[in-house]
């Protein structure tokens, strides 16, 4: 189905009307939502996202792992580095991502990559080692401070370096930490790890696995391939610092009638559907991204490996998130995701952490941008009227004919993590039609929890928290902005819960110029719940801290990103400043909020012993369990393989 403009969308008076009546329609509903479901289990590698979701999660279950592994405590700055550089091995993958169109030029590959920690981690699952290591920064700024890693650009690689301080490095030094080539090198007497300086003059001798293979303390170098290490670490040439940033963390929000089910391997329920947003490597002949060399999927090799990953086909490819849903018209539940509502038509609004992905038109490398794209939102029913979507708030929308029987919107809404969906028709009218969706996205296969051999305890818990976006593109933020502007280095953002909610928690990041080399500008991000009267500090004085050694050619922009508590607010204004007024590229914020009246969740687990049929499990948890439960545990035989696992709400 072929996807047109539509123009600009409601009128300014037709809006405000449309909002009045939907807020008198919801007075009186009580609304019954499922916020941020997240499980765990004891799985020894991929134990899922309530093991990884927040960095505070993240860091606990790095030192685990690395203790358990290595027998060493994280204790230093060299074995905090360490253990997330191991984590980051077998949970993220070198690979070519889909871009996301952020300003506005049209997808295709040239446009700028995904540089949010969360998105990159939890929806893409690989990237260029630019990416990956743009993205790795926030993880650095959130485990050891303000500017403590940084991208290096190296001869035909972009590499990473970490300040570490304490011990054998004083007052700090600059350290190799390459995950994308899974190498770091220590010094001949095994002391303490190398900078790319250091390692330089001497990389004919370092680069071989066989020099004093001991000082390595069973990291072995180029990890990936023999021949990464020695063709990479021959220059010093540009740095760059905040080079990428850390969103909103992953959540999840379910309405009645809604599910979530994760595949962990390509092909979705029938084995034959392949939707994903990236380069289409079709490798063993499986369209889509994939990596043959790589630590996932094989986690148990790489400490004290003395042959490396090795090449197999296929050793890690994308894994799938499917939403369903189907509104209740009948009784009312359906108002739980509606954004706008009238007599003649109701809008829906969907936000998800995993990226909208695409069965492409064609098999070339890289079809995914291509026109034609299936099987990304694809809307059924039986009526007779317009379906529309819209990816910048309602701003602008994208339509299709009338929806008949099917719709496929997918070139709309590929590469995004967020769009509302019109329907030319009021609620009595949408009764009887059997209306229904699914969105089909892309996700990371190590952040879905798995089980394993034997007994299983599966830890559930569901923070009761909804999120609503204003971006992260240029044009999402822009439906937003009241105040100010981008190039003017002073911009507001303003943005409300849906349905009446209070926001509780705020998540702001911008993308700036900063100078080549960095200037000592400080930004400053900002929020206000009282229209602009008042302001409250979400960051303050961000500025680039630079830490030589450095190269003569620097990246000329930076990111500035942070959170902050926000109590029971209605509207929430947020503001983007500093005191160079040096321009911003985009800026984006988002709200945290309470859903009302948790509603209960299914979760169900689908496994393999062996060639066997598909085995299930489910448990039932009760609306409003913040708090995590351990109590659920699953017995299951030998050679288990996690087929796919659902959330459904209640």
């Amino acid at each position: 189905m072929s996807v047109s403009s539509e123009g600009g969308g409601n009128g300014g008076d037709m809006r405000v009307v449309g909002i009045i009546f939907v807020l008198g329609l919801l007075s009186g509903i009580t609304y019954a939502e499922v916020g941020d479901p997240q499980v765990k289990t004891d799985h020894p590698w991929y134990p899922g996202e309530l093991s990884c979701s927040t960095f505070e999660r993240l860091f606990a279950t790095q030192a685990g792992l690395y203790k358990r592994v290595t027998g060493r405590e994280v204790s230093s700055d060299e074995d905090r580095a360490l253990a997330s550089w191991y984590w980051r091995n077998l949970n993220y993958a070198h690979g070519e991502d889909g871009r996301c169109d952020v300003f506005g030029d049209g997808k295709n590959v040239d446009a700028e990559p995904n540089r949010d920690y969360w998105t990159g981690l939890f929806g893409h699952g690989f990237g260029l080692c630019g990416t990956t290591h743009a993205q790795y920064t926030a993880e650095m700024n959130a485990l050891l401070g303000q500017c403590r890693g940084r991208c290096v650009g190296v001869s035909g690689h972009n590499s990473f370096e970490v300040f570490l301080t304490g011990g054998v490095y004083g007052a700090g030094r600059w350290v190799l930490l390459d995950h994308d080539i899974s190498t770091v090198i220590f010094t001949p007497d095994g002391s303490r790890l190398m900078s790319i300086g250091e390692i330089m003059p001497q990389i004919a001798t370092l680069k071989d696995a066989n020099f004093r293979p001991q000082r390595q303390r069973g990291w072995r170098v180029a990890g990936l391939h023999d021949d990464d290490a020695g063709g990479v670490y021959t220059s010093f040439r540009t740095v760059e610092y905040l080079a990428g940033y850390a969103g909103p963390p992953p959540m999840v929000q379910l309405r009645r009638g809604e599910s979530l089910w994760r595949y962990l391997e390509p092909g979705l329920e029938d084995g034959k559907t392949l939707v994903f947003w990236g380069r289409n490597y079709n490798i063993g002949g499986v369209p889509g991204p994939e990596r043959s060399r790589t630590w996932i999927n094989q986690p148990e090799k790489m400490y004290g490996s003395k042959n490396g990953t090795g090449y197999k086909a296929g050793q890690v490819r994308f894994a799938n998130a499917v939403y369903e849903y189907r509104p209740d018209f009948a009784e009312g539940s359906y108002r739980e995701a509606v954004v706008e509502e009238d007599g003649e038509q109701v809008i829906f609004g969907f936000r998800t952490p995993y990226v909208i992905g695409s069965t492409p038109a064609n098999s070339k490398e890289w079809g995914i941008y291509d026109a034609g794209g299936r099987n990304g939102l694809v809307v059924r029913g039986k009526l007779n009227a317009a379906v529309a979507v819209s990816v910048d708030g309602g701003k602008s929308w994208k339509s299709g004919e009338a929806l008949g029987e099917a719709i496929d919107l997918t070139d709309a809404v590929k590469g995004h993590q967020q769009y509302w969906l019109k329907f030319s028709a009021g609620a009595e009218k949408l009764k009887g039609a059997e209306i229904s969706w699914r969105t089909a996205c892309q996700t990371n296969v190590a952040t879905i929890p798995h089980l394993k051999d034997g007994s299983n305890r599966i830890t559930f818990a569901a923070s009761g928290q909804g999120l609503v976006s204003a971006g992260p593109t240029r044009a999402q933020a822009g439906a937003h902005q009241v105040e100010g502007k981008l190039e003017g280095g002073n911009v507001t953002l303003e943005l409300a819960p849906p349905r009446g909610a209070k926001a509780n928690h705020v998540y702001a990041a911008s993308w700036q110029s900063s100078g080549s080399p960095p200037s000592g500008a400080k930004y400053q991000i900002e929020y206000s719940t009282d229209g602009g009267k008042s302001w409250k500090t979400v960051v303050k004085d961000w500025s680039i801290i630079r830490r030589p050694p450095e190269p003569n050619d620097f990246w000329s922009q930076s990111f500035c990103w942070g959170d902050g508590a926000v109590n029971g607010a209605g509207k929430v204004r947020v503001r983007f400043r500093n005191d160079e007024r040096k321009g911003y590229r985009k800026v984006e914020a988002h709200l945290g909020y309470e859903v009302g009246n948790p509603s209960g969740v299914v979760v169900r687990f689908g496994w393999r012993e062996g060639n066997g049929e598909i085995k299930t499990a489910s448990r039932v948890y009760e609306g409003g369990m913040a708090k995590e439960d351990s109590s659920w545990q699953i017995e299951a035989g030998k050679d288990v393989r996690t087929v796919w696992v659902e959330y459904a709400a209640k």
